[in-house]
């Protein structure tokens, strides 16, 4: 039974965990300063608790100390400690974060390093870039990959349109920080919140608008093989400017802590949602223009005895279905590793990969 260790006891985290231990297959520590969060941990003989400072390093090391693998689901500013407790041990490394700025210095540590680091192993980035990879290796020449993917409220109630079914910290980074799209075939910076567009979806409209690090580092990968590629986050019309009224016009992009507290003080938190997947690539196949698209819609459901929001499935899914792949020694073992460098094929035939099986309504096009 492979020993791993779970940082961050809060919804994805405790998800993380579950999943894995249902299976039989892992042992799980799961690591929090939060003595609450790790109480509200499901009762588990493959899972321990241990009550541990994330940002002090020292403490991380001894944790992580003859681990199999470390899965990071704690705050985006605490990568880097995370990161380097694990190049330090060398304990294979796998988180969720969207964060360019935290990628970079993940990538920085896998340089000639023994174990493997896999950052970015959730739903976007993740497994949206597995999906447009995908899709992109069935053309002769690309020309346009669109990115769209949105976390939303089954039933929205509020002039939001929205509920907290994530980290608020990572939705208010992702609304500030530089967005990177291809853009007549050069890598760019575009602003988050800007390229507001509509598109509508088994008859329910949506709009879409960038937002920062959901690409992964699928632009590199694609960067001189496509004309556009851009990601966008999907939320229901008229999230958008109030989201930005907030943040620009309000200047609470400089007091994000304030934001924090409006958000989570005002809006409900609800397992009642929908996670949405919608990924279009344009490109020659044949001598002919043509158009590949995958659609995918994701609900809420019971996994592990408990009813789970859709962005806890998928986000958990993914890091699992990586986290399986790399113990059957099915991805590389040492070094940086994309989530591009996984096959669709390959994901979807995991016990976890399962998950993202296409449900209700939604469809893949192709």
């Amino acid at each position: 039974m492979r020993q791993i260790v779970v940082v961050g006891a809060g919804k994805i985290g405790q998800m993380i965990a579950a999943m894995l231990a249902e299976t039989g297959d892992y042992r799980l520590t799961v690591v929090d300063r939060s003595r609450t969060r790790l109480d509200e941990l499901a009762a588990s003989a493959n899972i321990r608790a241990a009550c541990v400072d994330i940002a002090d390093a020292g403490a991380m090391a001894r944790v992580l100390r003859g681990a199999f693998a470390v899965l990071n689901a704690g705050p985006f500013h605490l990568t880097a400690t995370v990161a380097q407790a694990a190049a330090a041990e060398g304990v294979h490394y796998l988180d969720l974060t969207e964060d360019v700025a935290a990628t970079r210095r993940v990538r920085a540590l896998a340089a000639d390093a023994r174990n493997a680091f896999v950052p970015q192993c959730g739903l976007a980035p993740g497994f949206v870039s597995i999906v447009a990879n995908d899709l992109a290796g069935r053309f002769d020449s690309l020309d346009s990959v669109r990115m769209r993917v949105g976390a939303l409220p089954e039933f929205p109630s509020n002039a939001l349109n929205y509920n907290l079914t994530w980290s608020t910290d990572g939705v208010i980074n992702e609304y500030c920080e530089p967005c990177e799209a291809i853009v007549d075939g050069a890598l760019r910076e575009v602003p988050a919140l800007e390229g507001l567009e509509e598109f509508s979806l088994d008859g329910i409209l949506y709009e879409a608008f960038n937002t920062s690090g959901g690409l992964g580092t699928l632009c590199e990968s694609l960067l001189g093989r496509v004309r556009t590629m851009n990601y966008r986050t999907v939320r229901y019309p008229g999230h958008r400017d109030i989201m930005r009224a907030l943040l620009q016009d309000l200047r609470l992009a400089e007091r994000r802590d304030v934001l924090k507290d409006i958000l989570e003080n005002a809006l409900p938190g609800t397992t009642q949602d929908v996670v949405l997947v919608f990924v279009t690539v344009s490109g020659h196949r044949g001598g002919r223009l043509v158009q590949d698209s995958y659609a995918n819609k994701i609900y809420s459901r019971t996994v592990a005895g408990r009813t789970r929001s859709a962005i806890q499935i998928t986000t958990a899914s993914g890091i699992c279905a990586v986290l399986d792949l790399l113990a059957e020694g099915r991805i590389a073992q040492s070094g940086f590793v994309r989530q591009e460098d996984i096959g669709l094929d390959t994901f979807l035939a995991n016990r976890f990969g399962r998950n993202f099986a296409v449900s209700r309504t939604a469809r893949e096009a192709a």
